[in-house]
């Protein structure tokens, strides 16, 4: 924390902003990622979670948090034993095998490999033989909620003392993530909760044989212990294996776009954690999602502002664009449009897998440092997983197809299901509407107009003006008089002081005038700006694979 607020100003509570370079980040960056692994399950959640808020963290963080996997050694196998005789009774009652080695371990739980007894619970995912039936029983990790209610205690202590070296819009984005962390990661220990959501987005995806979603076995379930079908299949981001096998990797990508367009468009409620080690691929290409503890709900108006976001950026109307970002929060309305437009521009060239001139991603981020001091973006609590899912989304689509055209698919999506043309409908009512008040407005205008020009004809009109000075220029003027009245006196002092033959009180005088002078240039100084650099995940990967 000292380190991070260190690099933002040059003495922490004082001085000038400082700008380091991307290896000095990095090198940060490398030292937290460490922390994080070593302080255990808690962190290692907020390191992966901080790897998705760019709004927090500059690039080179991201770029290191992002290799941050939910992969540590499990449990020991008798404590892990021992939550599941806790919640479902003997082991051996229960299963008729169970491979005491995991599958998966994780930062708040692992998974185990059984076998339970067909028919036991649930629509059978095999024929029924003497072998039983293949499930997956995912385990909360032993003792986890005092270790995890400790941690969080630290995280709510820590937050107001960086919060102290941050600015406002920073502050705005760090106390949404502390607030979005304790949330998600009591959310990810409740498996009932889990199991509830898991059943919701599987009964929404049941008539599309596209997509495949493990079964819950209610019958070996708790709050600690959730039992699904086990379900086989290739790594998403294994695309060697995927090309031996015969999968078109460009329609998979598509269909999972597709898939979380309809969860959080349509569906309302999404799976939160499509990362490669949560997604897997059948031979025939079928998509099948594993672990649904971090998921989410989308409200009404969300879903709406997405929308109207989508069928902006397909129409490539960036007026439009701007105006959805800000009326969800995600953009601050003072932020330089001009600026903002050409920023979206590149977006929407690099999201239809377009090259990018690299003079023009120059020129941007010429604009942005000298138009935006504070950058303009910011990410409210109910758009936080959303953004984790487009984010993560989009890096499997890339990682599947590099040319993947993300804008078309979107584009065909909002068309199939009707979006675009409601809201070409939803336009011309409004347009109706706007015609209506107009003439209704233009009725009353002439009686105003008299009334008006007969007051000025009695000269009984008076004109109120007020001055809006958002940018305190009176008070940075009203500064500079002062300072130059204060200047022209110690100096005027200190020559009357030398010739009067008394040159300690010169000295005095002299050093006075140099505070003086000081704060008279900083007065003139321009704010400097934070360094930001649009970041393309289509570029980056090119950029990494260059590295290679």
């Amino acid at each position: 924390m000292l380190a991070y607020a260190r690099d933002r100003r040059r003495f922490l509570l004082f001085g000038r902003p400082r700008r380091v370079d991307a290896e000095t980040h990095r090198h940060r960056a490398e030292v937290l990622l460490e922390s994080l692994l070593t302080l255990g399950p808690t962190f290692i959640k907020l390191g992966q979670l901080l790897s998705t808020r760019p709004d927090v963290l500059p690039p080179a963080y991201i770029d290191v948090l992002a290799a941050l996997q939910d992969e540590v050694p499990p449990a020991e196998w008798t404590a892990a034993r021992r939550v599941i005789e806790d919640e479902l009774g003997p082991l051996d009652d229960r299963f008729e095998e169970f491979e005491t080695e995991a599958i998966s371990g994780a930062s708040l739980g692992q998974v185990y490999r059984a076998r339970i007894e067909t028919g036991t619970d649930g629509p059978q995912s095999a024929p029924e033989s003497h072998t039983g039936r293949e499930v997956a029983v995912k385990v909360r990790r032993p003792d986890i909620e005092d270790l995890v209610a400790a941690d969080l205690r630290v995280v709510r202590w820590s937050l107001p003392i960086l919060l102290y070296f941050v600015d406002d819009s920073r502050a705005f984005s760090l106390e949404n993530l502390a607030d979005e962390f304790a949330k998600t990661i009591r959310e990810e220990m409740d498996y009932e909760r889990e199991a509830t959501m898991l059943r919701e987005i599987r009964a929404n995806f049941a008539d599309d044989d596209r997509f495949v979603i493990p079964d819950v076995i209610e019958s070996h379930s708790g709050p600690r212990v959730l039992t699904m079908e086990y379900l086989e299949g290739t790594k998403i981001n294994d695309v060697e294996e995927l090309d031996r096998k015969g999968v078109d990797r460009t329609q998979v990508a598509e269909n999972l776009q597709r898939s979380y367009l309809q969860m959080i468009i349509d569906d309302g409620i999404f799976h939160a954690d499509p990362h490669p080690g949560n997604l897997a691929v059948t031979d025939d290409g079928r998509i099948v999602f594993y672990d649904f503890g971090m998921s989410g709900r989308v409200d009404d108006f969300v879903q709406g502002k997405i929308v109207d976001f989508y069928i902006a950026v397909a129409n490539r109307d960036i007026d439009a664009i701007l105006d959805a970002l800000t009326e969800i929060g995600t953009l601050s309305p003072e932020a330089d449009r001009t600026v903002m437009a050409d920023v979206m521009e590149l977006a929407i060239q690099d999201a239809r897998g377009q090259d990018i001139e690299q003079y023009r991603v120059n020129q941007i981020i010429g604009q942005i440092e000298d138009s935006i001091y504070e950058f303009p973006f910011r990410l409210p609590k109910n758009l936080a997983l959303v953004l984790r899912v487009a984010t993560v989304v989009e890096g499997v689509c890339v990682t599947l197809d590099p040319e993947f055209d993300f804008i078309e698919t979107a584009t065909d999506y909002l068309t199939e299901q009707g979006y675009r043309e409601e809201s070409v409908r939803q336009y011309l009512r409004e347009s109706g509407e706007q015609l209506r008040r107009t003439g209704e407005s233009l009725t009353r205008l002439a009686p105003k107009a008299e009334r008006t020009l007969d007051r000025l004809d009695r000269d009984d009109l008076y004109v109120r003006i007020g001055v809006e000075d958002s940018e305190n220029v009176f008070n940075t003027l009203a500064k500079r008089l002062v300072y130059g009245m204060l200047l022209t006196m110690s100096l005027f002092s200190m020559g009357v002081l030398y010739a009067l033959g008394a040159p300690e009180a010169s000295v005095i005088a002299a050093v006075f005038s140099v505070a003086v002078t000081i704060q008279l240039y900083r007065s003139f100084r321009k704010p400097r700006s934070t360094r930001v650099r649009p970041q393309f995940t289509r570029q980056n990967l090119r950029q990494r694979r260059g590295d290679e």
